[in-house]
């Protein structure tokens, strides 16, 4: 078998160390002499290469004069090499952003005819809103709404906000029926996201340093087609597409209370008697956006029943017949 393909060139054995190998495995034990004679190599030669699989820890060296190595059972050996190539493949990916912004950079060219780009490739899609996220200095911008090409929420984002950078997101109802948790955008709220939801979004967007915007170009599922800019000129329409709807979407409730907030909240209990908790506030919201009261429930883990006893409560408190009023009176309150 050996002899017709190479199996192990990966991981970094030549034809000729691998007939040696394949050799051990099928006799258990060899000595140097052994090997010598078997493949017509000097001593020294033969224990090189030995020595060479011994490294990769395909075989062992047992104790005594002359030297034997032993094979070791390569469904051990062979899935370590396997993690090593898997941890090093890991670390090019990795650094293929980078790579790629030195290669641009240095790229002779025309810069303007390279300034809008259209992408189909799922993958690439993906790829291109995994660079951005590392790119992003000073600001994030997304609309988040389906169809997805990668899991909504990646370890790239919390690494971002760590750095410092302004992330504002705004979602869809859809966003939390088909790809994030209410326990997630709470956990990035925790981590600095600020974030807004309402009942639709136009397109799929995420614009960068107000330099660089991907926005797609279609919403079929299982269709995914998108743009990447730097015009100048288009990438200001967008962040203005942006502020639009953050404007007009409702503030998602905080994550937890924050110093800052006390007074603002202490002047609420003041006036209208009590604060509203965390759960009341993300009813409220939900509600207020169209969510459906199954859809609510399973965001706030508690059951249907609940959900509808809770709302009818808050609608009662508040004197509202139904969820508009039960927004505006809200809003009049600044629970929201």
């Amino acid at each position: 078998m050996a002899d017709d393909l190479p199996l192990l060139d990966l991981a970094g054995l030549s034809a000729a160390s691998e007939r040696l190998y394949v050799h051990v495995l099928m006799n258990g034990r060899a000595s140097v002499a052994a090997i010598a004679e078997q493949f017509e190599l000097d001593e020294a030669v033969a224990f090189e290469r030995l020595e060479n699989l011994r490294q990769l820890g395909l075989v062992s060296r047992l104790e005594g004069e002359p030297p034997e190595y032993a094979a070791v059972d390569p469904r051990y050996a062979l899935r370590a090499i396997i993690d090593r190539l898997s941890d090093q493949a890991l670390r090019i990916r990795e650094a293929i952003p980078m790579l790629v912004e030195y290669f641009d950079a240095a790229t002779p060219g025309d810069t303007a005819s390279h300034q809008t780009v259209v992408l189909t490739d799922p993958d690439t899609v993906a790829g291109w809103y995994a660079r951005l996220q590392h790119q992003a200095r000073r600001e994030f911008l997304a609309f988040d709404r389906p169809p997805y090409v990668s899991a909504s929420f990646d370890p790239f984002e919390a690494s971002v906000l760590a750095r410092g950078v302004d992330w504002r997101a705004v979602y869809t109802i859809e966003s939390f029926d088909q790809g994030a948790t209410w326990e997630e955008v709470e956990r990035l709220a925790e981590q600095g996201e600020q974030s807004r939801i309402t009942d639709d979004l136009p397109v799929k967007l995420a614009i960068v340093d107000g330099e660089i915007a991907l926005v797609s170009l279609s919403l079929e599922p299982g269709r995914i087609d998108a743009l990447i800019t730097h015009a100048p000129p288009l990438v200001h329409a967008l962040r203005e597409l942006f502020e639009f709807h953050w404007t007009r979407a409702m503030p998602l409730p905080e994550a937890k209370e924050h110093v800052a907030g006390g007074a603002s909240d202490l002047a609420i209990a003041e006036e209208f008697g009590r604060r509203p908790s965390l759960e009341e506030r993300s009813i409220l919201t939900l509600m207020a956006v169209g969510m459906k009261d199954d859809a609510i429930a399973r965001q706030l883990g508690m059951s249907p029943r609940t959900l509808r006893r809770r709302s009818q409560e808050l609608l009662a408190e508040l004197g509202a017949g139904n969820r508009f009023q039960a927004g505006v009176a809200a809003a009049r309150r600044r629970w929201l």
